[in-house]
């Protein structure tokens, strides 16, 4: 059977209809890519739609303040992405006058661009023969030719990356990369895949070898770190505080409540401790607290548990240096852009009609 052939003859009976697809524009196609690299594309195709309307243009985008353009991607999550693109977008208006660069090694170069996303743009806007590689089709490739190396292994990368470039159609790459990665998207799925229905079934390793469930092989799994997050949400004369996180760590530049993180789950007699040795912005003598809020957020390598502490204080409990915090009224604090653990929080504490 020849493969190439084979996934596109399926690709043009069964292709989605996306909004990114209709179009040659590198910038555009750049932005799909970015938004598409840790997000299903049902979701990923609203904040396409949002994100061009807004800023339609290289140039618009390059001209942004950072907190649009992150409250712009507020809740799709790795916000380095968004980060990276306004660094991008700078960086090619000013080195290659505002046009994106069309070499592949240019492209490879741009902040927060990888081998995939390079490989992406060049053949989806230039019709360069660059294979991509993602998850999709490291997993049609592994069933297709029976590959046992792990994927998630050096040997592995350089085994899938030679195979991908000998197999892909040169003459229309941009169908082809298309082609290969909605078949693994809807056809050679990870769980229950279509193999029955499958035009390929009668080529396919795995398929006669009965081991479709077990390719491909990743060698690594994912080491998931537990955190605790202590919030403190200041109720009283109609204000509340937040703050910016500035350091490298997950959500950078985003805002969220005054934090303490502990090492473990801290009781009342313990918040008020760390209050009161801690929180240099708040007297603690006066001021009544309760634990509201109890959200459990998954992060691809972190699981936090965070506790939502209600501060209910005037502003005699307050003293010069919460100057340091962000204050706002409860009913513009959806102005900022905040991450999803504060978006959780502010959609189900119990005291939110009162505070919000």
């Amino acid at each position: 059977m020849d493969f190439k052939r084979a996934i596109l003859n399926w690709y043009f009976e069964n292709k989605r209809s996306l909004p990114w697809r209709e179009t040659k524009d590198p910038y555009l196609i750049w932005v799909s890519e970015i938004i598409l690299q840790q997000t299903r594309v049902a979701k990923g195709k609203s904040y396409y739609e949002k994100f061009i309307s807004t800023y339609p243009t290289l140039s618009k985008l390059s001209k942004a303040p950072e907190e649009d353009v992150l409250k712009l991607w507020q809740g799709l999550g790795y916000y380095s992405r968004a980060r990276n693109m306004l660094y991008a977008a700078k960086f090619i208006c000013e080195n290659y006058d505002g046009e994106f660069p069309k070499e592949h090694s240019q492209i490879l170069e741009l902040k927060g661009v990888g081998v995939y996303t390079s490989a992406a743009i060049c053949s989806f806007a230039f019709d360069q023969p660059f294979p991509v590689v993602d998850g999709n089709v490291y997993r049609v490739l592994s069933r297709f030719y029976g590959i046992h190396t792990p994927i998630d292994s050096q040997q592995g990368k350089k085994e899938y990356a030679i195979l991908a470039k000998k197999v892909m159609c040169k003459n229309d790459p941009a169908s082809y990369n298309q082609a290969i990665m909605d078949f693994g998207a809807i056809q050679c799925k990870p769980i229950n895949a279509e193999c029955p229905k499958c035009p390929m079934k009668s080529s396919c390793y795995s398929y006669n070898h009965n081991c479709t469930k077990l390719l491909p092989i990743k060698e690594n799994k994912i080491k998931i770190r537990n955190r605790f997050f202590n919030y403190f949400v200041i109720m009283g004369n109609d204000n509340t505080y937040i703050t910016k996180r500035t350091k490298n760590d997950i959500w950078k530049n985003l805002y969220e409540f005054p934090l303490y993180e502990s090492n473990s789950k801290l009781s009342q007699n313990q918040i008020l401790k760390v209050i009161s040795e801690k929180a240099a912005w708040l007297n603690s003598n006066k001021i009544e607290i309760i634990a509201s809020t109890h959200i459990k957020h998954q992060l691809s390598h972190q699981k936090i548990f965070s506790i939502f502490w209600e501060i209910s204080a005037t502003s005699s409990d307050l003293n010069s240096k919460c100057s340091l915090l962000t204050k706002t009224n409860p009913s513009k604090i959806n102005d900022y852009p905040l991450h999803r653990l504060t978006e959780k929080y502010l959609e189900a504490s119990h005291l939110k009609k009162d505070l919000f």
